[in-house]
């Protein structure tokens, strides 16, 4: 079983920049890139393996593939029972303010939505001096229902300094935003289900103002959620979430970084910073920032050679 590398699917929202092309290497056709997912198996964009046995496929047809052994070698044994690849991944360069939004848990995106719901983790590549983000609001008590109707959300939403490093564990249901000058990585439950309630009075493309989903979104807003933010430190391995969803762990490699899968799950790694060696079971592969890649779950031992920054994700 071979490492499996992915390509990357460019979104062009109007919010976007070139951040991801100067600082990630992407390359795309068109001049501005807001989101590359980097590892999906979803219907709004399905990653396409660059290499091996599985070349040309996409990750959802070998997740679906109805050999059920080849399914437990590469993703685990977490893995079975679940009919959709469990996460999505991806870069995000917020060149302007994203709009607020919310996302729904698993219960209401279910019925309403035939999806799964969207807890999220955000690791700040970069940013800005100064550079700040929305998570939840600044009083809890407040009558969300009733700001929302008269358009005075703005003033109620929590605004939150943050720094290169940084990881927030946003858990679905509450209101967030990345705000502008802010590239990140995104780790997510395997949903595009998105509630904007608030979009900063902009216009598309067409001169229109862009669709909020009010009426949805307060149903699924929980207030009181708590946003969970962690300063990462400058240590070889560093626990950043574990939930119920996912696990992430910033992986810095100064020199050699030596592990081994578990049958269990497979791990997915996106390189942040740096190059690097892959090896495993006597071949290599170069790393590089902005990469993505699959560790299948009986892969055995692997380690990474070089100085290099890596997320490690898994279930």
């Amino acid at each position: 079983m071979e490492v499996i590398f992915l390509k990357p699917i460019f979104k062009n929202y109007i919010w976007g920049g070139t951040n991801l092309q100067k600082k990630l290497q992407k390359e795309s056709q068109e001049e501005r890139i807001a989101e590359s997912w980097e590892i999906c198996a979803n219907e709004d964009g399905n990653s396409i393996i660059k290499n091996g046995q599985f070349k040309g496929m996409t990750l959802n047809q070998i997740y679906t593939d109805s050999n059920i052994k080849i399914k437990e070698k590469i993703f685990g044994t977490k893995c079975i029972n679940k009919k959709e690849f469990p996460l999505l991944v991806k870069f995000i360069d917020a060149n302007q303010n994203l709009s607020v939004q919310v996302h729904p848990d698993d219960k209401f995106a279910k019925q309403y939505e035939c999806s799964s719901g969207k807890s999220e983790l955000w690791y700040v590549i970069d940013c800005e001096e100064n550079a700040n983000i929305i998570c939840g609001l600044n009083n809890s008590k407040i009558d969300i229902k009733e700001i929302m109707k008269n358009n005075q959300i703005k003033k109620y939403l929590k605004v939150i300094k943050i720094k290169k490093g940084d990881c927030i564990y946003i858990p679905s249901g509450t209101i967030h935003a990345l705000l502008s000058g802010t590239i990140v990585c995104e780790i997510q439950q395997n949903s595009n289900v998105t509630y904007r309630v608030y979009d900063w009075n902009r216009k598309d493309s067409s001169g229109n103002a862009r669709e909020l989903h009010v009426d949805k979104a307060l149903k699924v807003i929980k207030p009181r959620n708590k946003v969970i933010l962690k300063h990462t430190l400058n240590k070889k391995k560093q626990i950043l979430s574990r939930n119920r969803f996912f696990s992430v762990d910033l992986i810095n490699v100064e020199n050699c970084y030596k592990d081994r899968t578990k049958k269990t799950t497979f791990y997915a790694y996106n390189v942040i910073e740096g190059r690097g060696i892959l090896k495993s079971d006597n071949t290599e592969y170069t790393i590089s920032a902005g990469e993505s890649f699959i560790i299948p779950s009986n892969i055995g031992k692997y380690e990474i050679l070089g100085k290099v920054k890596l997320l490690k994700s898994f279930i």
